[in-house]
């Protein structure tokens, strides 16, 4: 087109609109008019009808316009110009991912530091030349890595629905404020035999005193574990002011709030993401139930005949005879508190309990100080020890020896 003819296409109300399959077409098009018009050599008024028509053909913008004829002016042609981004080199290859991706899910993903350490173990203890680029990864770039979408392709971790928020009892750590009966509750399982489950235990530990009484049942249905668990709490010979225990629903159920309830006893459970909240009686079931009881599996049918031990025996031994530690906060640099167990500091509960201060107002009614000091002064200590091992070796026995 000539430059007429282009002023009569702009003061005309004709509609033409140029199109190009991309960028560079289109910028092609704005060069070869200003190189067949000679824009460079055209008048002020001239080299403003040219603008007009490249806009009203190329529909871009007064100012994009401007630009490319200003691109053209000093380099005499118009192309897109190509992004610069900033590329980091790649260490990690896809063969890498894949690889973590395989010690991930034989390891069941453990933390970053210790993948960290098998990565490394892999190529410099084992000698595995697969592992050369991974064994010096850092602990974030693992973290990154585990982020990218080919590692997210390859381990898919399914979020299982999460159970209904139960409202029973008040989710909080007990603060017993030194005083006897706020008691922290939990089970320990006997195994499996011929498919079927084993009896178990049920563990109840005193904060203050860590006065123990354990009892057993067949099954932690209801039927089963309410009349053991209501005696248990009769054996303690202070007044029982909490309960707390985890949330497992032998102990969160409306059965055993009901209980707790008609005692006017204070009902609390462990929070989430606290695993000190229950850890007295978590404790306790290693050192004193698995030690004692062992880790085989006994039969459900034999829960009686294990109750009937611990109310006789067991019970009387662990409160009256057995040494317990009991820890003394340390406060260090910075506010940091650290527990420490002097050596003077190890006593029964029953000697717990009568050194606090006013310990017989805690006293269950029809319960006295005498009547706990004879049950101390039966046996000594050795003695009682013996007649609960030679109980518990017939009992194992027994237990053993019924199998079908």
């Amino acid at each position: 087109m000539t430059l007429e003819e282009m002023r009569e296409f702009v003061r005309s109300n004709r509609k033409l609109r140029f199109e190009a399959e991309d960028r560079e077409g289109l910028y092609g098009l704005v060069e070869r008019v200003l190189k067949k018009q000679r824009y460079s050599k055209l008048r002020k008024n001239e080299r403003g009808v040219v603008r007009r028509f490249l806009i009203r053909v190329s529909g871009l913008s007064r100012a994009q316009m401007t630009r490319l004829i200003g691109k053209w002016g000093t380099e005499r042609q118009v192309c897109s110009k190509q992004p610069v981004r900033r590329r980091f080199p790649t260490r990690y290859t896809a063969e890498d991912i894949v690889l973590l991706s395989r010690v991930d899910a034989a390891h069941e993903d453990l933390s970053g530091p210790a993948v960290c350490r098998i990565l490394w173990r892999e190529h410099n203890v084992y000698g595995q030349s697969e592992y050369e680029r991974l064994a010096g990864i850092s602990v974030s770039h693992l973290y990154n890595l585990r982020r990218s979408q080919r590692y997210r392709k390859l381990r898919v971790k399914v979020e299982h629905t999460r159970a209904s928020q139960v409202a029973i009892g008040e989710r909080r750590k007990p603060d017993p404020k030194g005083e006897p009966g706020f008691l922290r509750v939990d089970t320990v399982h006997q195994g499996h035999r011929d498919g079927k489950p084993g009896l178990y235990h049920i563990n109840t530990v005193d904060t203050v005193t860590q006065w123990q009484v354990v009892g057993c049942v067949e099954t932690i249905s209801e039927r089963h574990l309410l009349p053991v668990l209501e005696a248990m709490l009769h054996q303690f010979p202070f007044r029982i002011r909490g309960f707390h225990c985890d949330n497992g629903s032998e102990f969160i159920n409306h059965t055993i709030a009901g209980l707790l309830e008609k005692l006017r006893v204070e009902f609390t459970k462990s929070r989430a993401y606290r695993s000190t909240d229950n850890a007295l009686v978590e404790g306790k079931n290693g050192a004193v139930v698995r030690k004692q009881i062992g880790y085989g599996a006994i039969d459900a049918e034999h829960a009686e005949a294990f109750q009937k031990f611990y109310v006789k025996h067991f019970n009387l031994y662990v409160n009256y005879h057995r040494p317990c530690g009991f820890a003394q906060i340390k406060i260090l640099a910075r506010g940091r508190r650290r527990r420490v167990y002097p050596a003077e500091n190890y006593r029964t509960p029953f000697e717990k309990l009568i050194s606090l201060p006013n310990w017989e107002k805690h006293l269950k009614p029809g319960v006295t100080a005498a009547m706990l000091e004879r049950l101390a002064r039966q046996l000594s200590d050795t003695e009682a020890a013996r007649q609960m091992q030679q109980a518990k070796q017939l009992l194992l026995a027994r237990s053993r020896g019924a199998r079908p």
